[in-house]
């Protein structure tokens, strides 16, 4: 942020993350198809393949919504974040972990009472780590609390569709929606320089390459398998590690409260994946 805005880095960053992904969409549909034709299948096309109609439009539509929701609620908590604290707007965020069970009971999902224990546990670890003194709420504070209901969205929208589109595609068309808002934000809210973007280089492409590439990409493909509410649980350790990474690479002192915070989130995760028996069984 010393050397672009907001809107320039989430423009850069997701160009970089779809770009990335083309390769490997490619390289995973012949290697599919490959494995198909090995099995003697009369259809070697892979039933996720990007050639097949349905499957990209389907898998466009759900990579638009996605990318919409992301970008939203990327931008508001840029700009919320220099309204209020880092730790407030950490726990905040975090609120994504109550607002993903309850928007799911509107989908129809099935919300188990372990995940709902295990959400609130989860959630007064987040408290206890990250609010210091007197809580109040400000406007920094709302947007945040708006980026945390836009990320429940995405969480969703993912389960929505993944199971109809070819996961890594839908990733990459999520960044490119990404990157055209935030190529219209960049030209009409700021000026960036090329000399800014090369001095943000490194960010750039480890947010790009790692953040947008990998990390956001490993979420759509694992949530095939996943009920929200356990994903949104399982992404919120990205706090806790980030605690621990300050503690061992930064040297940044943890105090007692904050690990108290930290195994209670840890705890409230492995909780909600402990297979609970229903009264028939």
């Amino acid at each position: 942020m010393d050397y672009v805005g907001p809107w320039t880095f989430i423009c850069v960053r997701n160009i970089i993350g779809s770009l990335v992904l083309i390769p490997l969409i490619i390289f995973l549909t012949k290697t599919e198809e490959k494995k198909n034709i090995d099995a003697g299948l009369e259809d070697p096309v892979p039933l996720t393949a990007m050639s097949r109609p349905e499957v990209r439009k389907t898998t466009i539509i759900g990579g638009i919504c996605c990318g919409v929701f992301l970008v939203s609620a990327s931008l508001l908590q840029q700009y919320g974040i220099c309204e209020t604290t880092v730790g407030k707007a950490g726990f905040i965020t975090a609120l994504y972990i109550i607002l993903v069970p309850f928007l799911s009971i509107f989908l129809k999902k099935k919300v188990g009472v372990n995940e709902w224990i295990s959400a609130i546990i989860a959630v007064v670890g987040f408290y206890i780590m990250s609010i210091q003194g007197k809580p109040e709420i400000n406007k920094g504070d709302l947007m945040i609390l708006a980026c945390a209901a836009l990320f429940s969205m995405q969480i969703l929208s993912i389960d929505y569709f993944v199971d109809r589109v070819n996961p890594v595609a839908m990733s990459s068309v999520q960044f490119a929606v990404s990157a055209v808002v935030g190529a219209v934000g960049m030209i009409i809210f700021e000026k960036p320089t090329m000399s800014g973007i090369m001095a943000a280089t490194v960010p750039i492409l480890y947010a790009g390459f790692m953040s947008s590439g990998v990390a956001y990409t490993l979420q759509i493909v694992g949530q095939k398998n996943l009920e929200p509410t356990l994903a949104s649980l399982l992404m919120s350790l990205e706090s806790v590690f980030a605690a621990l990474a300050g503690w061992i690479i930064l040297h940044q002192v943890m105090s007692g409260k904050e690990i108290i915070g930290a195994l209670l989130v840890f705890a409230g995760v492995v909780l909600a994946q402990i297979p609970v028996k229903s009264k028939d069984k």
